[in-house]
Parts: C-alpha cells; structure tokens; sequence
C-alpha cells in the first residue's frame, strides 16, 4: 500500500436511519472510485460491508463495517454503520473514529428517527456533519419539500452543495461551477446563498466579498472547512446510489470539501485519573508519540479477537510495541492490518487519520486508548456515552454442562457491542441479556445458535425492581460467639436515611474514640453491602440509601473481621425494617415513529400501560413521532403491540430515565411473592 500523507485523509462515518441505502452508497463509492469492478447489492448479498451471515439473511447492517477508496488525492476511509435503532451503539462509536458525519436520509421516508438522532450526536461530539439524501429516483419522492423540513429540522445551516436536475438522473453543482438548470429552486440562488453563510465565518473575506460582490471557490476552501467545524455550515447533497446519480459528484465533496485530520475538531483526551487528570488534545502529527483510540472489537472465529482502532496521532508499524492505558507490559504489534469489507490486509504503518486493526491481544478492549510511551500515566479518553439496554431475556444453557460455554460466549457478544449487558440477580438466579431492542436480542440469539452453536432456553425476566427507604432508622446489633477457643465478638450502632433518587450508596465512617478499630470499619460496610444485594421488603436490590456508623463496641482478643461482618449485617436488616421501605420501578423514556393516522391509538396504548405522553410532532411523509415515559414492567410484548396498531411501520426507541415508586397494589403483590419463597426456603 501506497503510503499518504495526513492531509490527503479523509475518515468518515456514515450515518442515519435504516433503509436509507448507507450500505448501497458505499458500493457506489467504491464501484466509482475503481476499488470493485461491479456494485453488489443487499438482495443477492454480496455487498462489501455487509457480508455477515446474519446481514444477509436479515438483509440490513447489523454491525459497522470498514472500507476505503482513493479518489482525487485523497484516500476516503469509510465506516458503514447499521441504521436500525437496536444497533445504535455501533454507530456512536463510529463517529469516535471520524471527523466526518455523513448523515444519510431516504428521498421517500425523509426525516427518521435515527436521522435525528445521530444528527444531534455528531453535533455533541464537534463533528462535521454533510447531509446525503439518497433514492433521489424513487418514486413518490418530494425532494423540494424535504429540502424545506430538513432546514425546518436542523437549521438554516442546511443548504444544498448541489441539486437534482434531468429528472433526479443527474446533479447540478452550486458550489465549485454553478451553472446549470435544476429540477427545482435555482442554482445561482443556491451558491449565493452558500457563499453568504461560509464567508460570515471569515470577517476580513466578508468585507472583501462586499467590496467585490464575487469570491472564486478556491478563495472559500479554508471558510468552508471552518464553518463545517463549527456547525455554521451543514452542506446537503443529493445522490442516488442505485442509478449513480451524483456519486461523482459526492467523491468530488468528500476529497476537496471534506476535512482532513488537521482540519476536523480533535478528540480530548486524558493524562491520570479521576479529578488529578490532565486533559489534553491529539496533534495528528506522525512524528510524535502514538495516541490510537479502539473504536470497535471483533470476535473472528479464525484470527481471534480484533481490536479495529483508529490513530489520532503518531505512526503505528509492524512489530512496534504499544501500551494499552495505564498497562505497564507493552505487546508487540505482530500484524498490522487494514479492513476493507471481510477482507483484512497487512501493511506496515498506519498515520493519523487511517483505520487499523490488531489481533490477538486479549488486554485490547472496546475504547482502550494505545499508546507508545513507557513513562505515562494512564491515557483514556471520556467514556463514550451509551443508551442503556433495558430490553431482556432471560437465559439458560438448554443442555446439560453447556453453563461454561454460555458464559465464554456472552463474554465474546458484551466484548464486540457496548450496548449489550448480562445482569444476574441474586434472588431469583436469573441470568438476564439485555439488548437495545427485540431485533437485537433476535440477533444475539442467533449469532449464539449460529457462529458458536450454542442453544439456550429463553423467558420473559423479571422486571429489575430496586427498593429503597422513605424515612431515617436506627440500628444496633451486637455478635458475641463464644465456642470454648477463641470467640467472636462485635458491636455495631448505626443509622440509615434516604438519598435522592439516583444517588446510589453512601458508607459514612462517624466512630469516635476507636470503640470499633479502623481495621474493622470495611467488615462493619461488608457486611451492610451484603444486605443491599436483596432488601428485607421483595428481596430487591437496595438503593439510594446513606449509611452512617457511629458507635459500638470490641474486645481485644475476640474480636474479627467476621463477628464485624455480623454485626453490621444485623443492624442494618434492624434499620431497614423500620425505615418505610418501597419498592422502585424502572421508568424508561420512549420514542414512537408511528403514522400520523394511528396517533391517537398509539397514545391510548400508552397511557393504558401506566404511560404519560409528553408530547408529539409531525415527521415528514405523514409520519408522526410521539415521546413519553412508561413503567419498563408495562412494555413486555410491546413491539409485537406497536407492529399490529401501525401495519408494521411503527418503531420505537427505549433509554431509562429514572426509578420511581411502584403503585401500592403492585409492592403488596411483589412483597408477598418474596415472602411465599422465603417460606418455602
């Protein structure tokens, strides 16, 4: 491989809801570029980025995939994300990787949930965001019309870079050479309107451009690229993958429009821990020390585990040795790989800007920062933030000694997908995955029967109460033990009052005068934690509770870390009984993309489940988008719900927004279902 230089680099994701051909417009990218001799397509299965198994069958993106192509000098590395909501974190992690959001929008569906979404994500994260409005040749398509509800929806910032013409078979360009007929509004207008907003960023060009009247596109390059990081300018571009309608036209924008590394806004990242951490931001310089980010783990049956990264600064070569954050052993980059698709290549360094993958390395997971220095402190970079899956399952081996295998392969799935979670509670001895969504717990499934032949029996779980206390209590106990040898002996008086919600745990150590020794305070908060794990009310986690120790009593040879455990335990089962327990539901935020004919039943179902709507807007295409909040306990089979009342185009987006007290008739039910098996224990 041809090495190129940084600013010759172009890392772009691409972005937005399901259906609007993202995976069809890298083939197009690609066939025009000269990397593939013919485009495949989602139907015969043989598209570049979608070559999972799975992919095909389901016939959508389940995962984000890596290509690259050259086109004018630049090299554009490319990350096909899936669309549906059940995938979402796969896309959010891509745009840690990128300096580039293509946000991609289907001509016939116009503005989606997804779309919103991931435009408001690449505008938290500072990038640079292009809108492509893809299936410009479709039937039944409004193009002026979703032109005004895409600058209706995100802002006057949104002006097209070209338009359609010919009947959407072409684009006109308004940036580079504005001439031309369009199939609507005008061209001139159009690249008045662009030079307007671009040299607003630039004082000494805007007076210049009013003096003048005119500036040539060359003169606008550095504005440009200034008013895309700064989210003053969001260019459209109108294409259709399918025909080939402007996919010259969009390579043209990517090479010469698009940022390159030095260009783009540069992650922030950290130097140490906690509140002592210094911040400071990647130079996507090559000479300097190596700072890559892992944006992506893969489980390859063949190669191993695969940490895909993408470098912010320095090079990384073949048999170099790199730290994985604050490691202190280093391991040896023993084969340097490039993705494109399935396929992997070896090459022999990697600049700022490029994707990259290891294998082999164990200590490499997902958003590990490696770097090349022996005397930092730990490197990282702020947590991507993630939607929590609330929606599970829960599983059990479905064959006899097959228990180890499931947990060797539910760590394999939480290695590659950050929005996947395994939850064991201890009461009920359920082991609970939890996924973004029903398609994607589908897809969890089958990769499990599929990739590791693995069958598990599956049931609805129970619901992920937590309790907590509404009142201030006392407690005291006292553990004396005495066997012939040495005895036990511990004493313990503590208080407990509640927290706000969401709060968590607090151990307050308030003793005085050493009545409890300080060797034995972390027994005292052992044995209170032990109590948290299953409350005396429904057995329940306990949550959103202070705990403050202030007096008790030792003896000098018998007392012990275990008689301390005891106690602590023991006085506060005491306090919790007199403490007005409750019991807390999990509310979740829900958003639904319904047609605007089934509104008013979509929010009859929602309050009927306990719901509260908070509100509804009107979509582009007749199509509705309503938010509120519902108990999680109220939404067992609701996709199979929202699929009856909408024919089938109706989705819905789940994130917790909070615990709440559960309705009186609901904790006496949950509270004497736990008291019926402690009998029965």
């Amino acid at each position: 491989m041809a090495h190129c230089s940084v600013d010759a680099i172009r890392a772009i994701a691409l972005v937005g809801h399901a259906d609007s051909g993202k995976t069809s417009l890298v083939e197009a990218l690609l066939h025009h570029s000269g990397v593939i001799a013919s485009m495949g397509t989602l139907e015969r299965g043989d598209t570049v980025c979608d070559f999972d198994p799975l992919e095909r069958e389901y016939r959508h993106s389940l995962a984000s995939a890596l290509a690259h192509c050259s086109h004018a000098g630049a090299e554009l590395n490319l990350i096909d994300t899936p669309g549906y909501p059940d995938f979402i974190g796969q896309a959010i992690a891509a745009l840690a990787a990128v300096e580039t959001a293509l946000v991609v929008v289907n001509a016939q569906n116009g503005i989606e949930l997804n779309t919103r979404r991931m435009m408001s994500l690449a505008g938290e994260r500072r990038l640079c965001r292009i809108l492509v409005v893809n299936k410009i040749d479709a039937e039944r398509v409004d193009l002026p019309g979703l032109l005004a509800d895409l600058r209706e929806a995100f802002g006057k910032e949104v002006l097209p870079l070209n338009l359609p013409a010919a009947g959407a078979s072409q684009v006109v360009d308004c940036f580079f050479e504005p001439t031309g007929e369009a199939d609507f509004s005008s061209v001139a207008d159009a690249h008045q309107t662009l030079v307007d907003q671009v040299v607003e960023v630039d004082e000494e060009l805007m007076a210049r451009y009013l003096e003048q009247g005119q500036i040539s596109p060359q003169e606008l390059h550095a504005p440009f690229e200034r008013a895309l990081r700064e989210g003053h300018l969001i260019p459209l571009c109108f294409v259709s993958a399918r025909s080939g309608a402007g996919i010259a036209e969009l390579l043209e924008v990517l090479a010469r429009l698009a940022p390159n590394p030095a260009e783009g806004n540069p992650p922030l990242f950290f130097r140490g821990e906690g509140s002592a951490a210094q911040p400071f931001r990647s130079v996507p310089d090559p000479q300097r020390h190596v700072l890559a980010h892992v944006f992506k783990v893969v489980m390859d049956p063949f190669v191993g585990k695969l940490g895909v990264f993408r470098v912010h600064q320095g090079t990384v070569r073949r048999d170099m040795q790199l730290f994985v954050g604050d490691a202190k052993k280093p391991f040896k980059v023993g084969h340097l790989l490039r993705l494109q698709g399935k396929r992997y290549d070896e090459v022999t360094q990697l600049v700022p800007g490029e994707f990259g993958a290891v294998s082999k390395v164990e200590e490499l997971e997902f958003d590990a920062v490696l770097h090349d220095s022996h005397d930092e402190d730990n490197i990282h970079l702020k947590p991507l933030a993630f939607p929590a899956p609330m929606q599970g399952l829960a599983i059990q081996a479905k064959r006899r000694g097959d228990e180890q295998r499931i947990s060797e392969v539910l760590h394999r799935l939480l290695a590659e997908d950050p929005c996947v979670r395994l939850d064991y509670h201890p009461s009920t001895q359920e082991t609970v995955l939890r996924g973004m969504g029903e398609m994607h717990l589908r897809y969890l499934l089958d990769r499990m029967a599929g990739s590791y032949k693995l069958e598990v029996e599956t049931r609805p779980p129970r619901v992920p109460y937590r309790e907590t206390i509404t009142r201030p209590a006392e407690g005291h106990s006292r553990h004396k033990k005495q066997t012939g040898g040495a005895g036990q002996f511990g004493e313990v008086f503590l208080r407990i009052e509640p927290l706000a919600r969401g709060a968590g745990f607090e151990f307050v150590d308030e003793v005085k005068g050493g009545v409890i020794p300080s060797q034995f305070i972390p027994s005292v908060e052992k044995g209170v934690r032990s109590v948290l794990e299953g409350g005396p009310l429904a057995g329940y986690p306990v949550d959103d509770v202070r705990v403050t120790v202030y007096d008790g009593k030792s003896h000098a040879v018998d007392s012990k870390d275990v008689a301390f455990q005891a106690a602590g335990r023991k006085a506060m089962l005491e306090a919790l009984r007199s403490a007005g327990g409750i019991v807390l539901e999990p509310v979740v935020s829900i958003e639904i993309s319904t047609p605007e004919a089934r509104l008013g039943d979509i929010t009859t179902d929602l309050v009927g489940r306990r719901g509260q709507v908070l509100g509804s807007e009107s979509q582009a295409q007749g199509v509705a988008l309503v938010r509120g909040q519902v108990p999680l306990a109220e939404l067992d089979g609701y996709g199979g719900r929202l699929k009856s009342i909408t024919a089938g185009q109706g989705g819905y987006r789940l994130e917790l927004s909070h615990y709440s007290a559960v309705p009186q008739d609901v904790q006496q039910r949950l509270a004497s279902a736990y008291k019926a098996v402690q009998e029965e224990d």
